[in-house]
């Protein structure tokens, strides 16, 4: 695989150049906790749909219903690309990880950083607009995820988002607050 070097927006914690991250099967990032969280929800919901049917989902909750279904058909058919729950979400271009900042500060997310990273791993490039919100039923969730996945009619206008794993390193520190 040839050097990658992609810019990752930081929200959680800043970082530091020479900082090395790990995604891989045991290494997971904040999606897998929260969906971790939910499990049992989860469960309840795929049992007992209709005690839901009239009922706004937590935000969460979706995540969890949608992240489950989507991790489920990556394993079964694109065990090649990273994991949603064990990779970290960055961009191309500065430009387009601005876009990001801007996005998250707007939201009032703690935004500490733009930082360049090398990547020695997987990558998935897709449109952020085929996420969806968890549905009630499990197979619905999966039509979902694959259409997610299979990435046909892709757009480059389109939101994009790139996911990668393995070993991260930060290579400089763009921007910061």
């Amino acid at each position: 695989m040839k050097e990658l070097f992609v810019y990752h927006v930081v929200t959680e914690k800043a970082m530091r150049i020479g900082q090395h991250i790990t995604f891989d099967k045991n290494n997971h990032n904040g999606v897998w906790r929260r969906v971790n969280e939910k499990l049992d929800v989860v469960n309840d919901i795929y049992k007992n749909p209709d005690k839901y049917k009239n009922t706004a989902l937590e935000h969460h909750t979706s995540v969890a219903l949608r992240e489950l279904a989507l991790e489920k058909i990556r394993v079964d058919q694109y065990p090649e690309y990273p994991s949603r729950m064990a990779c970290l979400y960055v961009s191309k271009t500065v430009q387009e990880a601005e876009k990001w900042f801007e996005y998250f500060v707007s939201l009032g997310r703690p935004t500490f950083q733009i930082v360049k990273l090398k990547v020695d791993g997987n990558v998935f490039l897709g449109d952020a607009e085929k996420c969806f919100d968890g549905r009630l039923t499990e197979k619905e969730n999966l039509i979902l995820a694959e259409k997610y996945w299979e990435n046909k009619d892709f757009d480059e206008s389109s939101v994009i988002e790139m996911l990668v794993d393995g070993n991260l390193e930060v290579v400089e520190i763009v921007k910061k607050i």
